[in-house]
């Protein structure tokens, strides 16, 4: 299990990085070895760090070539070192986990990402794949699982954790065929502020209608989705680019 002591303390590359959580390897040069994985950890914990770095000395075929503790920290690793993947949490300072890994995917769609986190709620899991993320880990997970979710997105699979992966597949309902068509523009307009995760209050306040208004709009948008809820409906919108 990935519960190591807690450290004294952790090296910086760069005293003055300390305080933003940032520790890049010394060259963002990809290693010569096509066969060795380079990875990106994103975890402001530093008893998860070193129980990360103490994970990946057993396996040389995996190189750790910077660690970050924050979400803004993340992106610019990612882009400054160019990893083959990236290990991230969800609960992370300054921008949280699911938005840095929309960001990196935007801008490197080829570079896998694998969640490790403490959060379970639907809500976030389902966020987090929608982002782009490529496997789900939950904090704990046995080492062998966590090797497995590495191997599985570096060669293009999803991964999911047995913990929650049957959660998850009840979400993903199959997409109605011609649903776009079927929702209206001011239906499409709720649709695209659910996915932003607003509440139907929000909703009413942005698009100056009533409260039941709203209501009606997201149970009509429910109904021809075939979704049981708010959650089920953004994942469906993002899937399948209607918003």
């Amino acid at each position: 299990m990935l519960t190591p002591t807690q450290p004294e303390s952790v090296t910086y590359a760069d005293p003055s990085e300390a305080e933003s959580g940032r520790l890049f390897a010394a060259t963002p040069a990809p290693s010569a070895n096509p066969a060795i994985l380079r990875i990106l950890l994103v975890e402001d914990d530093p008893v998860m760090q070193l129980g990360l770095e103490q994970f990946f000395e057993d396996y040389p075929q995996f190189e750790i070539i910077g660690q970050v503790a924050d979400g803004y920290a993340g992106i610019e690793a990612a882009q400054t070192l160019r990893p083959d993947l990236v290990i991230m949490d969800i609960g992370l300072p300054q921008l949280d986990g699911i938005a840095a890994a929309q960001r990196i995917k935007s801008l490197m769609p080829h570079v896998r990402i694998v969640m490790l986190t403490s959060h379970t709620a639907d809500h976030e899991m389902m966020a987090a794949l929608s982002s782009g993320a490529d496997a789900y880990c939950v904090k704990g997970t046995s080492l062998e699982q966590l090797e497995v979710a590495i191997i599985s997105a570096q060669e293009g699979a999803i991964y999911l954790d047995p913990q929650i992966a049957r959660r998850v597949l009840n979400h993903l309902k199959p997409i109605p065929l011609g649903t776009q068509g079927r929702l209206s523009e001011r239906e499409l307009e709720v649709l695209r502020l659910v996915v932003e995760g607003k509440s139907n209050p929000e909703i009413a306040s942005l698009l100056y209608l009533s409260l039941s208004t709203v209501k009606c709009h997201v149970r009509s948008i429910m109904d021809k989705l075939a979704v049981d809820d708010r959650v089920q409906a953004a994942v469906v919108a993002l899937r399948s680019g209607l918003v």
